[in-house]
């Protein structure tokens, strides 16, 4: 008999804008191999704010993928941005809830797939997954990846009513509860200390090889100022949590003691959204000679300009001290120095450290910053600078993740045929 599993993700190809399906579309591709045929569940590319159709070429030929009709509350349904926030209960695109759903059973009848697994942050992912357990009694994975509910997340009453009932019956009804890090599964489990000590397990976010070999082969850009050391942050940022504002006042102190100049260093903000006020930022301080601000560009070129980079910028602050950006494990592959610029005492911290990165400095401390950014450029200059082992960069891999999650489904499914036996 053929294993089928039923993907259900919202963030998939030609979504942008979030490494999130990164994380599916590589289960997508490497499941098989293991013995796992995978099949998709996700929104209508209309729902996307931001699409990039160049994804779709990593998308594995012959997977089954339907697309279930899905609206944006907040540009479908609203006003000049503005829109009823029951509306968008328990976020904008809790519409596609009402087609996944028989879209899925439709699925089910046809294909008989053996288990259900969704993934978060789109909260309706976990609803549909909800639904179809409910309705088909398959055992269901539910992928959190980080926290549902934050100190500060959802700021709205009603949405956070609502993440809360779903969080609280997906953590009850779920086979497995998934997380990318441990310290995400272990505030669920002081949350929940009902929970049996098996039902939580951490597969952490990597990197997909395949990808990068493709990124090796693309054309480098121009050749650099002879001297000048080239940081780059690909991925979005944040006003609260991921704001470089105190980074560009480092590098601005550290200009105007002449340490730095713009032939001396250039810093590659890629697709950090909200390009204008960044930018904006930058030139206040003026060091917007030296921190350039750029649009997305397709996935394999962003991997390209990692692999070319001298050095590569984490941001993360204090609010996601749970969690680890995904592109963590792409700079690992990529094996160029890291600068950390996070809460100390969080989990991407903690990942680094362990990892042998020790360029790290508090997000909001320019001070520390501008110490930790001078000492970097300097072992980036003379070759010291610390990269991630080989053997790290073998257990980073999504491959090896995918095998994580088969035998997860393994061990789901034949839970379900030892209790029908029963």
């Amino acid at each position: 008999m053929t294993k089928r599993a039923l993907l259900i993700a919202f963030h998939f190809p030609p979504q942008a804008a979030s490494s999130g399906i990164q994380r599916t579309l590589s289960f997508s591709r490497h499941l098989g191999k293991n013995g796992w045929e995978p099949l998709v569940l996700s929104a209508h590319p209309r729902a996307y704010p931001e699409q990039n159709p160049s994804q779709l070429a990593s998308v594995p030929a012959g997977l089954v993928v339907k697309r279930a009709f899905a609206l944006d509350t907040k540009r479908d349904l609203g006003v000049r941005g503005r829109y009823l926030g029951p509306l968008a209960l328990p976020d904008r695109w809790v519409w596609w809830w009402f087609a996944a759903v028989p879209a899925g059973l439709a699925m089910i009848r046809r294909h008989r797939p053996q288990v259900i697994w969704s993934t978060f942050p789109i909260a309706t992912a976990h609803l549909i997954g909800l639904s179809l357990h409910r309705l088909t009694g398959l055992p269901w994975i539910a992928d959190f990846r980080d926290p549902m509910l934050q100190s500060a997340y959802p700021s709205y009453a009603l949405q956070r009513k609502a993440y809360a009932w779903i969080e609280r019956q997906t953590i009850r009804r779920c086979h497995k509860a998934v997380f990318t890090t441990h310290s995400a599964m272990a505030s669920y489990k002081a949350r929940f200390p009902e929970l049996a000590l098996d039902k939580c397990m951490v597969i952490e976010n990597g990197y997909d090889e395949d990808n990068f070999t493709v990124a090796g082969t693309l054309q480098t850009e121009a050749p650099r100022p002879a001297g000048q050391v080239t940081l780059v942050h690909s991925g979005l940022l944040y006003d609260t949590g991921r704001d470089p504002g105190a980074f560009f006042e480092a590098i601005a102190r550290l200009k105007r003691a002449g340490t730095v100049d713009a032939g001396k260093l250039r810093v590659i903000l890629r697709a950090p959204g909200n390009e204008q006020a960044i930018a904006a930022a930058a030139r206040r301080l003026g060091v917007d000679d030296i921190a350039e601000v750029v649009p997305a560009v397709p996935y394999r070129e962003a991997l390209q300009e990692m692999l070319a980079a001298d050095g590569l910028l984490v941001f993360q602050g204090t609010p996601f001290n749970t969690q680890v950006p995904a592109k963590v494990y792409e700079y690992f592959r990529a094996r160029r120095p890291i600068l950390g610029l996070v809460d100390r005492t969080g989990e991407t911290a903690r990942v680094l450290g362990a990892a042998g990165f020790d360029s790290i400095a508090t997000m909001d401390a320019p001070d520390e910053i501008a110490e930790v950014l001078e000492r970097f450029l300097r072992e980036v200059r003379d070759g010291s600078a610390h990269v991630a082992s080989p053997d790290l960069v073998i257990r980073s891999s999504r491959a090896g993740r995918a095998r994580q999650l088969a035998g997860l489904f393994d061990e789901a499914v034949g839970e379900r045929v030892c209790m029908e036996a029963a």
